[in-house]
């Protein structure tokens, strides 16, 4: 279930302001059949992590294949007005949105793969007002999706094999940000979510236990137990720190002894507050001897990746974990930063011109070309991506350049296995690419971290996973860098006919 089904089946009116007024200045100026190449990437890894998951795809492709401005769109555009009080759009120029139908290429790497700063996830090739009205929805499909996507993946590796629960409906940022955290967790490896409209929509297994005011109804936190183990006897895990949590696991006890001479087990208990590694610990004892050793213990209450970690240092008995503020809010790096940068373009006719956005820190300095990110592979394991040209193609002595320390090159050895990442996904504005199901996309992101090396996986300081511009891309965006600065000869970023391929 994606955003058409949701929302409305077209969200091209999902854009910033500033796309429209862009594109009706191309329209006005006659630019608007040129043809323009973007890029959306980001700049750093989010939560200092050694990598991200991307996630957010599948949207893209449903507002590809919908895309277009309805009655409605264009009826609330003609009301905008400048601020001289005149219409801000004139009808000409509305008439030519309302007859809009996408002519883009667009090449996207799947979901669930892991990605790395610089790298373009999603490439945009088209006329330009096409590419640039894409570009607000496309960073918001992306951004968030494989923020959360990678938050999660960092949790479920802390939690070594435990399942993890998707637990933050109720503190996620409103009702499409509850959604779509829910599907991106689940990409980025939680079992299931609590969220039952998450479920239903994304065939996501739902899971939950019960609140403390079910205890608090009942007169007694035993009374409280046993009727919901009247209630729901197939799904008893109870919830035991409302008063005092050990004696909660003991009651707990009491009433599954009862429930198993009906013929149900217990499923388990849960712990939501207090020190949960000594709770776990005494709480394991208690459900042990009372001759529930396969009872599972489920750890809630402000849980992230690093708590999860101390806690298993520690020792923690716990089996299953809920996690949700921190992770449905991205709690501690709310924003992945990913941008969409205009990296060629070209009159009719005419040869690519390539383009780059100056910056003084080298890290905001964007890299011009039509890329695509070359993987290589070794003995199983992830080697290193170079990102490269399409039409410069790569120098016969393969070396990558990191974009932020020209010094810094890694030769690539001859005839090492790879897969390019960016796959069709659009022709001409029509959909090419079928995203996968759900749970495929899952195994992907497992699968990929599989063949990450664990010094990368790390929480802290991780190690740094080789990226880098291949050779040839890296001498050019040098010379227009210095072109753009007045250090060089030329017309900056242009590229005579027969001379940009080899």
């Amino acid at each position: 279930m994606l955003p058409s089904c949701l929302y409305r089946p077209s969200l091209a009116a999902l854009t910033d302001l500033y796309e429209l007024t862009m594109a009706c200045g191309y329209f006005k100026a006659g630019v608007s059949e040129r043809e323009a190449v973007f890029n959306l990437t980001f700049r750093t890894s989010p939560f200092n992590s050694g990598y991200a998951v991307a996630c957010g795809l599948a949207y893209v492709v449903d507002s590809l294949r919908h895309f277009h401005f309805a009655n409605e769109d264009i009826e609330h555009l003609a009301t905008l007005r400048g601020n001289d009080g005149r219409p801000l759009f004139e009808p000409r120029f509305l008439e030519y949105l309302r007859e809009l139908r996408l002519a883009c290429d667009v090449d996207a790497i799947p979901e669930g793969t892991l990605v790395f700063p610089h790298e373009p996830l999603i490439r945009v090739r088209g006329p330009v007002i096409h590419a640039q009205i894409l570009e607000s929805a496309v960073l918001n499909f992306i951004n968030f999706q494989t923020l959360i996507a990678t938050k999660a993946a960092r949790v479920c590796w802390a939690a070594q094999g435990d399942p993890v629960i998707e637990f933050g409906l109720r503190r996620a940022q409103g009702i499409d940000g509850a959604l779509t955290v829910a599907r991106a967790a689940y990409v980025g490896g939680c079992t299931s979510t609590s969220d039952v409209l998450a479920g239903r929509l994304f065939n996501i297994p739902v899971a939950g236990t019960h609140a403390h005011s079910w205890i608090m109804v009942f007169d007694s936190e035993l009374e409280a137990f046993e009727a919901y183990a009247q209630a729901l006897p197939n799904n008893c895990t109870f919830l035991v720190d409302t008063y005092n949590t050990l004696a909660g696991v003991r009651h707990a006890v009491e009433v599954a002894r009862r429930l198993r001479a009906r013929g149900h087990e217990i499923a388990g208990i849960r712990l939501d507050s207090g020190d949960l590694a000594y709770l776990s610990i005494e709480a394991r004892k208690i459900l042990d001897a009372g001759g529930f050793p396969n009872a599972r213990i489920l750890a809630s209450s402000e849980l992230d990746e690093h708590v999860i970690a101390s806690l298993k240092q520690q020792g923690a008995k716990v089996n299953v974990w809920g996690v949700g503020t921190r992770l449905v809010t991205a709690y501690d790096h709310p924003a992945l930063g990913g941008i969409y940068k205009l990296t060629a373009i070209r009159k009719p006719g005419q040869d690519w011109e390539y383009k780059l956005k100056l910056s003084e820190q080298v890290v905001k300095t964007s890299t011009p070309g039509i890329h695509q990110v070359r993987r290589f592979h070794r003995d199983g394991q992830f080697m290193a991506d170079m990102i490269y040209d399409e039409r410069l193609g790569i120098a016969a002595d393969c070396t990558i350049v990191d974009p932020a320390d020209a010094t810094r090159r890694r030769p690539i050895p001859p005839n090492t296995p790879y897969e390019d990442l960016l796959v069709p996904v659009a022709r001409a504005g029509q959909v090419v690419y079928e995203p996968p199901p759900l749970e495929e996309t899952r195994r992907r992101t497992q699968a990929q971290l599989d063949c990450l090396h664990p010094t990368i996986k790390r929480l802290i300081n991780p190690h740094e996973y080789p990226v880098g511009l291949e050779r040839s891309l890296h001498e050019l965006k040098t010379r227009l860098i210095l072109e753009a600065r007045g250090l060089g000869g030329g017309e900056v970023g242009k590229w005579e006919s027969g001379k940009v391929g080899r």
